[in-house]
């Protein structure tokens, strides 16, 4: 019988119908769709000296979700964006609404493969060998000194320089393989004024007590990159050293880090320290420090501490922050 639902009537087959389909809804979203992320807000002083407050970390929210397709495989997607939490703004630049990602890919046996806006294939794996996991604007070395001369996708931002992700992409996970991971990542696509396509790749070890990784890139300019990082527990302190190299045309930098974590309790204590110089003279150091206190399993009060030395002055700069995630 077919449903009259623009004509004025509906059968009582039609109304069934419509009240299943309301009814099932909720279950879908409920079972397919979660919504997760991290609010972070501070108070602290920059390297201008100027004091206020804003997001320490990065505050994201994403929806995410997967439905099975049987035989092991699945699709799944991802949708985030990140924002100012103090004004509620898009995190600041040229910069999209899904700016975060946005993607969606097929998961198996094979790994898995996702088409979009994400991290390029070294950004999505280095974040480990920093002790705030290349996630704190205030004390990381790593935020300021890795990969100096070499953003993922000089277009990215509405013709801005993003340095991580990358528009128009295919990134690739292989299955975990005695240890070993592959990432790649690279877009198919080459926009008026590249030079090349971009593309990326990395490989991964891991496991309970070790993990290193050697990563190399060329983004759409020309620029390249190669990343080594190291990573062990030694007495229950987290130790981890970083080198990464990075060209834009006939500039090179060179850059060194070095970090502990050690968690006892309820309180997590960094430190960390970093240099890079550009084309032979150093250019900056950082040395930074954290403790934190979680008071809950998802919240956690913080500290930061970093010095930051440049050629013609040395600025302190510190911070307190609040992180929720959810």
């Amino acid at each position: 019988m077919k449903c009259s639902l623009y004509r004025g009537g509906r059968t009582a087959t039609s109304w069934t119908l419509l009240a299943l389909s309301m009814a099932s809804a909720p279950t879908f979203a409920q079972e397919g769709v979660k919504i997760s992320g991290l609010l972070d807000l501070g108070l602290f002083r920059d390297t201008t000296g100027t004091t206020q407050l804003g997001t320490i970390r990065r505050s994201n929210v994403a929806f995410s979700g997967s439905e099975d397709l049987g035989g092991g495989n699945s699709v799944f997607f991802r949708l985030s964006t990140r924002m100012e939490l103090d004004t509620g703004a898009i995190e600041k630049g040229n910069r999209p609404f899904w700016h975060d990602e946005a993607t969606v890919g097929l998961k198996g046996d094979f790994g898995s493969v996702k088409l979009g806006r994400a991290l390029d294939a070294t950004y999505s794996n280095d974040w480990k060998f920093d002790p705030w996991y290349y996630f704190d604007r205030i004390a990381s070395p790593a935020w300021d000194l890795w990969h100096y001369n070499y953003p993922s996708d000089p277009k990215a931002n509405g013709g801005s320089a993003e340095y991580g992700r990358i528009d128009n992409g295919v990134y690739y996970t292989s299955p975990t393989v005695g240890g070993f991971t592959v990432s790649l990542s690279g877009s198919p696509e080459k926009r008026t004024g590249d030079k090349t396509r971009s593309t990326a790749g990395a490989l991964v070890y891991s496991t309970n007590d070790i993990s290193a990784m050697l990563s190399r890139g060329r983004n759409s300019a020309g620029n390249t990159d190669t990343f080594v990082g190291l990573k062990g527990k030694v007495m229950g302190v987290s130790l981890m050293g970083a080198w990464n190299e990075s060209k834009a045309g006939p500039s090179v930098a060179k850059t060194i880090t070095l970090g502990a974590q050690y968690t006892v309790d309820k309180f997590t204590y960094n430190l960390g320290w970093g240099k890079v110089k550009v084309d032979g003279a150093e250019a900056q150091r950082v040395a930074g420090a954290m403790a934190g206190y979680a008071l809950s399993r998802r919240t956690t009060v913080y500290v930061d501490l970093a010095r930051k030395s440049f050629p013609s002055e040395s600025r302190t700069v510190y911070g307190v922050g609040l992180s929720h995630a959810f």
